[in-house]
């Protein structure tokens, strides 16, 4: 460990664990392992959701969980426990699971996806302090919380804890069940969004397929197969087409379609699966009306894997053909084939599977998938664009050693693939972001992105990255509307924090600072070391006259970002206009940044 950097970062975490757990093991082993399972899975894991927690692992009879606001760990505690109240009401003492919780908000360790140090120990035996049913915080919480949830905090003095070496001030933790018993979501919570209306033309969500050929390793190809039909769906400017990474947020889960009809907003629903044995592939989907459940049409389809193309081809025509018969499918745009190799298709398919790990070495494992994939076809438009995109993360998460010439390979690469294809908007997409951040030919970025939605209506990652280049351009008002079209094609998406900052940002630039930090704070839920939302964050509180916070969280930045500084900033910007600049430098200076 000598001479490795120690990532830290601040965060709220919950231990919980079950009262006399060996005891009820004891009596009945199978039931209580059962009854506990059970209370993970419908109570825990959906709660731990809606506050924005990320579970960090299960601990037998307990769990250890990570938030970014001690206001969401807060809520989503008391709604547990309150939730478990319930649950338990008609249940034999003697055979109740009950928990109790310890949280505490303080920094931590982060070791891959794990968490150490004493912010976690001291959580943990918090949760010892705490009665059956209950919670204990630390001082750190009782003072992030106070006053902005409804519930009372109980003084429990100084407490001395086994192998902490100081004694730590604990409130006990009360409130009221009427307060939390509909939806357990306190007046200062977000409230939860409203099912989106059905658009004015016919509707889709294409589910992630099962992969029935069992070997786990062709699910990156499975998948692969399911976007080029969401892409080829696209094309159809009749309909409307929920965007890859929204779909796919049912992946592994048995869901019911007429729930993602109400979640999703569309009207058909199309799943399947796929067995690939060999050389050979079977498909099978069907197409449900999400309203009913019934079934449209439902095929099956046979074929080598080099016909894998043309099997994608005949899924799309027939599913727009029982969707809409009166549709001209002479008007289905049918994309020029990126590539006729299908070992090159697969490093492509492989490359995209590493880069939604959204990690440092996913991306590396991505680019060389890539160069793999270049190698056996060097005309393979999309393989250059998708290095674009690796290269525009990487320098995103500030994981490039070498900044200029990832940001030369990047410009390189988008550029090669517009000269072999500047009809695809996925391309367009990838190249007025290389135009953008590597550029800053804003305007060029524009015009791209204006194809890309002529080329594909239900691009998702057009709208919204138009949306992202108009604020840059000053124009707040426009980029706000087309993120919120964005956030309506992908609604569940698994990268909406990137449309949430955008939203932040484009409040922010128009002086509405709360509700930039309302969107930001859903964005540091799920990513709380995105740079970006940081900055946002940072600059809005700062400016809110909310210094504490701001200076907390610079302080979470430069552990990120250690040369962070407001020379290094302008270097992140391409506003066009000077006053949203020194806005953000405004912000940064009455935080402490140094200049």
């Amino acid at each position: 460990m000598t001479g490795e950097r120690v990532t830290r970062r601040l965060a709220a975490i919950l231990a919980a664990d079950v009262t006399g757990y060996s005891r009820l093991m004891g009596r009945d082993e199978n039931g209580t392992h059962a009854r506990l399972k059970g209370h993970l899975t419908e109570r825990f894991e959906p709660t731990l959701g809606r506050h924005g927690g990320r579970l960090v692992k299960l601990t037998g009879d307990g769990a250890l969980v990570e938030f970014a606001s001690a206001v969401d760990a807060v809520s989503a505690a008391v709604e547990f426990q309150q939730a478990m109240a319930e649950a338990n009401r008609d249940q034999p003492t003697d055979t109740a699971i009950v928990f109790r919780i310890g949280m505490h908000l303080g920094d931590v360790i982060v070791d891959d996806d794990d968490l150490y140090g004493d912010g976690v120990n001291i959580a943990v035996r918090l949760e010892g302090q705490a009665t059956p049913g209950g919670i204990v915080v630390s001082r750190t919480v009782h003072e992030a919380v106070a006053g902005r949830l409804k519930a009372t905090f109980e003084d429990m003095g100084s407490l001395a804890l086994k192998n902490i070496d100081r004694p730590l001030q604990a409130f006990r933790v009360a409130w009221e069940s009427a307060d939390w018993a509909v939806s357990g979501r306190p007046a200062t919570a977000l409230p939860a969004d409203e099912p989106p209306p059905l658009p004015d033309k016919p509707s889709i969500a294409v589910l992630p397929f099962q992969n029935t050929s069992g070997d786990p390793e062709q699910e990156y190809f499975v998948d692969g197969l399911v976007e080029e039909i969401i892409t080829g769906l696209s094309r159809n400017k009749a309909l409307f087409v929920i965007a890859r990474n929204s779909s796919f947020t049912y992946k592994g889960r048995a869901v019911d379609v007429r729930q993602v009809g109400r979640e999703l907003g569309v009207r058909y629903v199309l799943e399947g699966s796929v067995r690939k044995a060999g050389d050979r592939l079977r498909i099978t989907g069907q197409l449900i009306e999400a309203a009913n459940g019934a079934h449209l049409w439902a095929d099956r389809f046979d074929g080598g894997v080099a016909d894998i193309f043309e099997l994608q081809d005949q899924i799309t025509t027939q599913v727009i053909g029982a969707i809409a018969p009166r549709l001209e499918l002479a008007e289905i745009e049918r994309a020029r084939r990126k590539t006729a190799n299908l070992d090159a298709y697969d490093y492509y398919l492989r490359a995209w599977a590493a880069i939604y790990r959204y990690s440092d070495e996913g991306s590396k494992e991505a680019l060389a998938m890539l160069d793999k994939a270049i190698a056996l076809d060097p005309d393979f438009a999309l393989a250059y664009a998708t290095e674009a995109v690796c290269y525009f993360i990487r320098r995103a998460f500030s994981w490039s050693a070498d900044p200029a010439h990832e940001a030369a390979e990047a410009s390189r690469t988008a550029q090669r693939a517009m000269e072999l294809d500047s009809s695809d908007a996925r391309i367009l997409t990838f190249y007025a972001q290389t135009l953008i951040y590597n550029i800053g030919r804003l305007d060029e970025a524009v015009s791209c992105l204006d194809r890309a939605l002529r080329a594909d209506p239900n691009y998702a990652n057009a709208w919204m990255w138009r949306g992202n280049t108009r604020s840059y351009l000053g124009d707040a008002e426009r980029a706000i509307e087309d993120i919120q079209q964005a956030l309506r094609l992908s609604p569940l998406d698994s990268t909406l924090w990137i449309a949430h900052t955008g939203m932040a940002n484009a409040h922010f630039l128009r002086g509405r600072y709360e509700e930039a930090l309302s969107w930001v704070s859903m964005v540091l839920r799920q990513r709380p070391n995105s740079l970006s939302a940081l900055r946002v964050a940072i600059a809005a509180h700062a400016l809110a006259g909310n210094l504490d916070m701001a200076r907390q969280l610079l302080g979470r930045y430069r552990e990120l970002d250690p040369d962070a500084r407001l020379a290094k900033m302008r270097e992140w910007w391409w506003f066009r206009r000077d006053e949203d600049v020194e806005k953000y430098l405004k912000g940064f200076r009455l935080a402490g940044m140094p200049e």
